[in-house]
């Protein structure tokens, strides 16, 4: 999804572009390739280790801010920006932290059961897993992975827990084991293509890194920071975090607004601030390419 990313930007030689995760910096390359000399980049991560990356970069044009989403009105401000002409989100973990097993994101590989971004920072999800109660465990399975099991598996952690206290869940490979056991268990027919502990494993990372607040903040307070015309491409991985940002940017682009009973028009009580340009997905050869994109979804949106 590269291409499309850049392509919604709608990239000026000259203009000032955010993108708010660096990760190894595959969108920050591609940002900067396209603009000209007077063109200028600020790259933000909440993983130290991608900021150490980014750090190695000596393009002039270029300057990268350890800090979350919500951080973007600060960093701006740091830097005297009060708009900039693009702002690109990619939501969700990187490659970089799902293929180290040391961060403990993965089910295919065992680690530690950590899953922060920033692991210097706040519980590993191990930590939460120890000290929460049943229907905490349950209740996060459902609202942040949609999980169908939630009450079962949530049952066999806490039990899992209760017999082995600290020694409970060292390693993701526990974990995926116990989560995989409980749902084939009860699955009548084995979902294809997807592993029984992707959905565990996708709740206990949104809510250790605090996600969905994460998304929630920086889509309130982008907007403004947003130069007449600039961008906002934000691409997301799961159903939760799309419907976010298709309900936010409806909203913005004045499309729930109230209708007049008689012309049917939509009477705005506060004008719209953006319009939606496009919804993106992967295409088969960018799926065969690039497996981990079949489930993305981009979403564009400019402001008026």
């Amino acid at each position: 999804m590269l291409t499309a990313c850049i392509d919604g930007l709608a990239i000026r030689p000259d203009g000032v572009y955010v993108d708010g995760t660096f990760g190894r910096g595959g969108h920050s390359a591609a940002i900067l390739a396209a603009l000209g000399p007077a063109g200028r980049l600020i790259a933000m991560d909440r993983d130290s280790q991608a900021v150490a990356v980014a750090q190695g970069w000596s393009d002039p044009r270029f300057g990268v801010v350890w800090g979350r989403f919500s951080d973007i009105g600060d960093v701006l401000d740091s830097l005297n920006l009060k708009c900039v002409d693009g702002v690109l989100l990619d939501l969700g973990v990187s490659s970089p932290q799902l293929d180290d097993p040391a961060r403990g994101f993965s089910f295919r590989s065992d680690g530690p059961l950590d899953m922060r971004m920033d692991p210097a920072h706040g519980q590993s999800a191990r930590e939460w897993l120890q000290q929460a109660s049943e229907s905490d465990i349950a209740e996060a399975l459902k609202n942040y992975g949609e999980e169908r099991f939630a009450v079962p598996i949530a049952k066999a952690i806490a039990a899992r827990c209760r017999e082995l206290g600290a020694e409970a869940f060292r390693t993701t490979g526990e974990l995926a084991a116990l989560v995989a056991g409980v749902v084939r268990s009860r699955q009548k027919k084995p979902e294809v293509g997807k592993d029984p502990a992707t959905r565990t494993f996708q709740a206990l990372r949104i809510l250790v890194n605090q996600e969905l607040e994460e998304l929630a903040l920086v889509l309130d307070r982008v907007v403004d920071r947003l130069c007449p015309g600039a961008r906002l491409v934000v691409m997301g991985f799961h159903s939760i975090e799309d419907r976010m940002v298709k309900q936010f940017m409806s909203r913005e682009s004045g499309q729930q607004a109230r209708r007049d009973p008689i012309t049917g028009a939509r009477v705005h009580d506060t004008p719209p601030r953006l319009r939606t340009v496009a919804r993106v997905l992967p295409d088969a050869q960018e799926v065969a390419a690039n497996p981990r994109s079949r489930s993305a979804v981009l979403r564009i949106a400019q402001r008026i």
